[in-house]
């Protein structure tokens, strides 16, 4: 089995700092991809003017109504938001293990240790460790040692 090499490029970023920027970016571009099918910030404004536009006259809409709705919309952006971020710190302290020896409970909670080869993000999921044949949950590790 071969080690990873880690160590500094000509543009002065290591290459474990590299694996995570992409792995950061493709989960920005996949969070992007599926705000758009939830809708996003000018799909609810085309709505509230829509609704303002066609409301009766004679019995006008609650402004605090809109103003609560506005306010429900924003909070549910920044905590998408804090989400991705706390995700994508996830990934990088899973990338930073790679080439490190760790311990880990299996499926049947027996104690295994072994040396991370690589680290992967599955969808909304934890990150997930390649140790040998082995794909291991960020969430089972109990150790992590400097591999000799």
């Amino acid at each position: 089995m071969t080690s990873p090499t880690s160590g500094i490029g000509a543009n002065g970023a290591s290459s474990e700092a590299a694996q995570a920027a992409a792995a950061l970016k493709a989960e920005a571009a996949k969070q992007q991809a599926k705000s758009k099918d939830l809708g996003d910030k000018d799909t609810f404004l085309k709505l509230l003017v829509a609704q303002l536009k066609y409301q009766d006259p004679s019995n006008p809409a609650d402004s605090t109504q809109f103003l609560a709705q506005t306010a429900q919309f924003t909070q549910v952006e920044k905590l998408e938001d804090m989400i991705s971020m706390m995700k994508g710190q996830r990934m990088t302290s899973a990338s930073m293990l790679v080439g490190k020896t760790v311990t880990y409970q299996d499926a049947l909670g027996q104690t295994q240790t072994g040396v991370v080869s690589a680290a992967k993000l599955n969808g909304d999921s934890e990150p997930t460790l390649k140790v040998g044949n082995t794909d291991v949950e960020l969430s089972k590790v109990t150790e992590i040692q400097q591999t000799a």
